[in-house]
């Protein structure tokens, strides 16, 4: 008899609670230079990664991410049954071309910064499931391909706004499977499309904040928790200015989020001496900062319950030079030490 896992309009439960068995994250310098810099699995000097061009480079970082989360979990490769992958360039080739060797089933995914907490829902419903025994989730994003792509080369030297984001350079991946110890995947809420109506891509923590708001207010009402159900709340990654809005948007229906609620583009860097305006964005931003910082206190007792919810502005070159809105989206990964329904 089938069960069923819906609960509410948005949010998946899922009772068998797939595994975190595996995890790790990949920096360039600047990333390694901030106040996460003790986090990282492996921090570049070179922008480059040792390759001729920054999209080859950001290929060869998505690999390495990979391969430390599997030699972390001691896992072959080909242990794995799917690997759920994404990242911002055309087709998404970086994360298709860094896995084109591995022998892996590929699903390839595009959700702007969202992608993260997309890949993670969708390869831990395959575990749920059934489908799989164990899966992947990578992302990455790198600042100078993502800049030639979205804005402009970098030779050009234009001027950044106080409301602009740095794409991160850095990339993250999680390994999943049925049982075992380890935090557990629990709940998750997909978010809807939520346009704002801003068209200016250098404030895009306005564009996303909307979006953030919503599928959060979704995962309280369906699953019946409060903000204080939790011991963290991380979005990913609307900066200084998004983080600000989200925070009024929820204090204007009387819910208080404080300090237990904080942003991975605000924690990856340094805003008083790293030049980076608004603070981080990217794939590789929330990617980063789980694979690194979070995941890790977890295991270390930090938090035992949190809410990861990465964000995503859904724009494109084309989009952007036609003057159209930048649409948000944000999806909302619970992850529990003990898997506690």
């Amino acid at each position: 008899m089938a069960v069923n896992k819906r609960i509410g309009k948005q949010t998946l439960m899922l009772p068998s609670a797939p595994t975190i068995c595996g995890y790790a994250s990949v920096a360039g310098q600047k990333e390694g230079e901030g106040p996460l810099k003790n986090c990282f699995d492996l921090v570049s000097e070179d922008s480059y990664f040792g390759e001729p061009s920054w999209e080859k480079a950001e290929m060869k970082m998505l690999r390495q991410c990979f391969s430390l989360a599997c030699e972390k979990a001691k896992l072959s490769p080909t242990a794995l049954d799917a690997v759920f992958s994404g990242d911002l360039l055309n087709q998404c080739v970086s994360s298709a071309f860094s896995q084109k060797d591995s022998g892996i089933p590929y699903l390839g995914l595009y959700g702007a910064c969202s992608t993260m907490a997309e890949a993670l829902g969708l390869a831990a419903l395959l575990i749920d499931g059934g489908y799989a025994r164990r899966t992947a989730a990578v992302t990455g994003s790198h600042f100078c391909s993502a800049e030639r792509q979205y804005r402009f080369p970098l030779e050009y030297g234009g001027q950044r706004p106080p409301t602009a984001q740095w794409t991160v350079t850095g990339a993250g991946a999680v390994l999943l499977q049925n049982g075992g110890a380890g935090a557990k995947v629990t709940h998750v809420t997909f978010g809807r499309i939520v346009d704002a109506g801003i068209k200016d891509q250098n404030h895009m923590g306005a564009a996303m904040a909307p979006a953030a708001f919503d599928t959060l207010r979704a995962h309280f009402a369906d699953t019946g928790r409060t903000p204080r159900d939790y011991d963290a709340i991380f979005t990913g990654d609307l900066g200084a200015l998004g983080h600000d809005i989200l925070q009024k948007l929820f204090a204007d229906e009387g819910v208080t989020l404080d300090c237990l609620y904080m942003d991975c583009g605000v924690l990856i860097y340094d805003r008083t001496t790293q030049q980076v305006n608004a603070g981080g964005s990217g794939c590789g931003c929330s990617a980063s900062v789980l694979g690194g910082h979070i995941l890790r206190a977890m295991e270390n007792g930090v938090f035992n319950r949190i809410l990861f919810a990465a964000t995503g502005a859904l724009m494109s070159p084309l989009t952007s030079q036609q003057g159209d809105s930048i649409p948000g989206v944000c999806h909302a990964i619970a992850i529990e030490n003990g898997g506690a329904m």
